[in-house]
């Protein structure tokens, strides 16, 4: 019996363990819009899917991103840890105003944070922003922002 829940509790932790490992590509999404572009974007809601965020994916389509939701306003720091994407993390305003963009470079422990406090983070493949003339200051609009 002993060795029988042993078992379990291995394969549980195994299951467990690559359950942690593997992307996360089945949340919630909705359409964001930065001008005339539009944008596919997953939710992040809970704490367990803000601690996974884009971790483990091999690629992302352009247009494709995830925005992290967060209860209350607060300075956000993101880093890098088991993501292998080099992504742009825009730290955005409760009105979709773009406070401040990072380049955040794959596999890093680095800290990227907000200027001041915000509610939202959006990450995109690093180059989207730059390639669609968006910076610090833009209006997202979309569903979460309060225009």
């Amino acid at each position: 019996m002993k060795f029988i829940y042993r078992i379990c509790l291995s394969l549980s932790f195994c299951l467990s363990a690559w359950a942690q490992e593997t992307p996360q590509t089945q949340l919630q999404r909705i359409v964001l819009s930065a001008g005339i572009h539009q944008m596919d974007i997953q939710l992040a809601l809970t704490p367990q899917q803000h601690e996974t965020g884009l971790m483990y994916r091999a690629e992302m389509p352009q247009g494709e991103g995830m925005l992290f939701v967060f209860p209350n306003p607060s300075k956000q720091c993101f880093w890098m840890k088991n993501t292998l994407l080099p992504l742009t993390a825009a730290f955005v305003a409760d009105d979709g105003t773009i406070v401040n963009l990072e380049d955040m470079k794959p596999q890093t422990t680095d800290s990227h944070c907000s200027l001041q406090p915000v509610r939202y983070v959006l990450e995109m493949n690093q180059g989207w922003f730059v390639k669609k003339g968006i910076k610090a200051g833009f209006k997202l609009s979309g569903r979460p922002f309060r225009n």
